[in-house]
């Protein structure tokens, strides 16, 4: 696995899984020009659990499989104006969930959004990369790669 010092050297591609929301092998996009990491959700609904706010939304686990749609539900830990690739401000919820790339796995922070016009269900932002990963924009699925190379 390449690693520059202690942090794990990512291309412009990579797959990840996010083990609570039961998504496996998702292709992401690394976008050190995003702030904030997305997902593409659609049909959210909000409710109110315990006291708590929470989300119930579909997602598509599989990007080869487009018609598989599951339901999940998730607490919103916030909710953000962010704006998006095409300049326009929405504000969107916030969730925190586990990310698992290779032999790494930490918490991140999710916007939930409608990214149906994107190439990529997932972008991987900055604030889930500080301190762990570098991209070399150069490659793609070096995690991958490593990993069945080792």
């Amino acid at each position: 696995m390449n690693v520059l010092g202690n942090k794990h050297i990512v291309g412009s591609l990579e797959l990840c899984d996010l083990p609570e929301l039961s998504i496996n092998d998702l292709n992401v996009r690394v976008d050190t020009g995003a702030t904030t990491s997305s997902l593409h959700v659609d049909n959210i609904d909000e409710f109110e659990r315990d006291g708590e706010s929470w989300v119930s939304f579909d997602i598509h686990p599989d990007i080869h499989q487009v018609s598989k749609i599951v339901r999940r539900e998730i607490k919103v830990e916030a909710r953000r104006n962010v704006k998006s690739s095409t300049a326009t401000r929405e504000k969107r919820y916030v969730i925190t969930t586990t990310i698992v790339m290779a032999d790494m796995q930490w918490p991140i922070q999710l916007t939930l959004t409608d990214r149906s016009e994107m190439n990529f269900l997932m972008l991987l932002g900055r604030e889930a990369m500080q301190g762990r990963l570098v991209v070399d924009p150069e490659f793609e699925y070096l995690l991958t790669n490593s990993k069945t190379n080792s």
